[in-house]
């Protein structure tokens, strides 16, 4: 059996919800290009994201830990295909579309620069008088305008239901939209469960890296609700299980009782506020897709505790003195010679002026490559 574009959006039709994203309905694209004979707008997108330059760098960017640290940790792309995975099992369980899901998932962190959040703090600062910065629209600038992979547009050209998942909160976007569409407009359901996922993702993630690296003990962590219940079941569940089965297994659990919960509540209000279509998903707000109540509560115990025991320990801390120092050195370093940087780069200065020219480089870069070029033009 041949399966085409078209099969497949008729078999949409009747598998998704009315309130999902059905790719033959897309708002499209900016540039206009034929449809692809077998492959739908969103698994094109999907598809094309994966094989940017910005994708692979992913591999070699701080989540928590930098790379070198160890090979155990999450970087950028791990955090990545686990927020696909959980965003695809909810997208699924509520009848959406999957493919979307995935290129938002897959997308999501295209912009974060090197050294993590730290990175992204110290380019906002340095880029303070001329627009700032946020891996969110960086990500979208990557995918419009940065990568250079088709000679009959620039960037990607992804269908306008993956950008605005990109963007992540419209309200912060100033850029043209489809016709009928304004900022104050909430995105897709696809683009909401992918938010979510992203949270369960690095939290459940932290806690394991964390546990691993000794930044926390077992003990301080049944501290927490989600943590203590959940790995009560465990060792109930497998009395002489090791240390190590235990903690995956717990982790496993929250991750399934949170996705759970997200899929119970999400349905609750579909039900509760009459979301018959995406035009109702559109004008509902962001909170479509959110934590029950109770699950809330718990979860927000649970990012207080890393927050406390994690992302302030000295260890972490150190992450950031390093990111400002390399960061801040290149960044001056490129600003006063910016001959240093390869010439295709350096095109952009005509159209964005030189600092956000010397911004993209630098957020573009990998942990391992900004501190390979701070050593080279800067010593130790």
């Amino acid at each position: 059996m041949n399966i085409t574009r078209v099969s497949i959006e008729e078999r949409e039709k009747h598998l998704l919800a009315p309130y999902a994203a059905h790719s033959a309905d897309s708002l499209g694209r900016e540039y206009q290009e034929p449809e692809h004979d077998m492959r739908t707008a969103f698994q094109r997108d999907r598809d094309r994201i994966i094989h940017t330059q910005a994708f692979r760098r992913l591999e070699y960017k701080t989540q928590v830990f930098v790379n070198h640290e160890g090979d155990h940790y999450r970087t950028r792309l791990t955090h990545t295909i686990e927020v696909s995975q959980i965003a695809r099992s909810i997208a699924r369980a509520l009848g959406l579309n999957e493919e979307l899901a995935e290129a938002v998932a897959l997308a999501h962190d295209l912009g974060h620069p090197p050294f993590g959040h730290a990175g992204e703090k110290v380019l906002d600062e340095l880029m303070k008088d001329h627009g700032g910065f946020e891996h969110n629209i960086q990500a979208l600038r990557i995918v419009e305008v940065l990568e250079k992979r088709y000679p009959s547009f620039p960037g990607l050209n992804l269908t306008w239901e993956t950008r605005e998942g990109i963007i992540k909160y419209l309200h912060r976007y100033q850029g043209p939209m489809p016709p009928g569409l304004t900022n104050t407009v909430s995105p897709s359901f696809e683009a909401q469960v992918v938010d979510v996922a992203d949270e369960i993702a690095y939290n459940n993630h932290d806690l394991d890296d964390g546990l691993s690296s000794r930044l926390f003990d077992l003990e301080e962590v049944q501290d927490t609700l989600l943590w203590r219940e959940h790995y009560k079941s465990s060792k109930k569940s497998f009395p002489g299980s090791s240390w190590r089965e235990s903690k995956h297994d717990t982790i496993r659990r929250i991750i399934n009782s949170q996705v759970q919960d997200i899929i119970t509540s999400t349905c609750e209000r579909i039900k509760t506020r009459k979301i018959r279509d995406i035009t109702d998903v559109r004008v509902n707000g962001h909170d479509l897709v959110v934590f029950s109540e109770d699950m809330n509560e718990k979860n927000i115990e649970l990012k207080r505790f890393l927050m406390t025991r994690m992302y302030k320990n000295e260890r972490v801390m150190k992450l950031e003195k390093s990111a400002r120092k390399t960061l801040s050195g290149l960044f001056q370093l490129y600003i006063v010679d910016p001959n240093k940087i390869p010439e295709h780069v350096r095109k952009l200065e005509k159209v964005e002026g030189r600092y956000r020219m010397v911004c993209d480089y630098v957020a573009g870069m990998t942990d391992r490559y900004a501190l390979q070029q701070y050593e080279r033009w800067l010593g130790s």
